[in-house]
């Protein structure tokens, strides 16, 4: 039930990404950052809970200013095995582009994250623990459906700039989008 969503907008005849199948979590939460250059730019933020990835299209990607609020689009979750996906979905297919994985690690809610994503809560909190980011975060609910507002919280690894252009290479293959693609 959990990725009919996930299944359902994916031919995967045409595509390399992994079948929508459940598993069971481990006893730490990962989480991935892919850098996805699709019909638009985006990154897409995915959070591992209950045996998916829940997941949102950044735009303009996570910035490490805390002045910076980045509009965070809840999609359908996506199975555990997508933190594995790097590579091309093809033209024509649901998100068919380039896909690179940009950021990987752990994360820990600080909020009640059952609440916060099954309706009545209006922001998860929570740290990273990645390779690229770290510290604290909030994705907070805006007034309109699967809008949220992702924005880094003031501790020791914000920047006064998003800090994100720096990293154009994969964090797993080493390589950048145009080798990827």
């Amino acid at each position: 039930m959990k990725l009919n969503d996930y299944n359902q907008k994916r031919n995967f005849a045409q595509t390399a990404e992994p079948k929508g199948i459940p598993e069971i979590s481990g006893d730490k939460l990962r989480y991935i950052i892919q850098h996805h250059i699709a019909s638009r730019e985006h990154y897409d933020f995915r959070l591992e809970w209950n045996g998916t990835l829940l997941s949102w299209a950044v735009p303009k990607g996570p910035s490490l200013n805390p002045k910076d609020k980045r509009l965070a689009i809840r999609v359908e979750d996506h199975p555990l095995e997508y933190r594995n996906f790097e590579g091309t979905i093809p033209k024509g297919e649901y998100g068919g582009g380039t896909v690179m994985l940009w950021d990987e690690g752990f994360w820990e809610p600080l909020s009640n994250i059952k609440r916060e994503i099954y309706g009545r809560g209006d922001s998860i909190k929570f740290n990273l623990h990645g390779k690229r980011l770290k510290g604290k975060w909030v994705l907070a609910k805006t007034q309109t459906d699967n809008q949220w507002l992702l924005i880094k919280e003031t501790d020791e690894f914000a920047k006064p700039t998003a800090g994100i252009e720096e990293f154009t290479t994969s964090i797993r293959s080493g390589k950048t989008m145009s080798e990827i693609k």
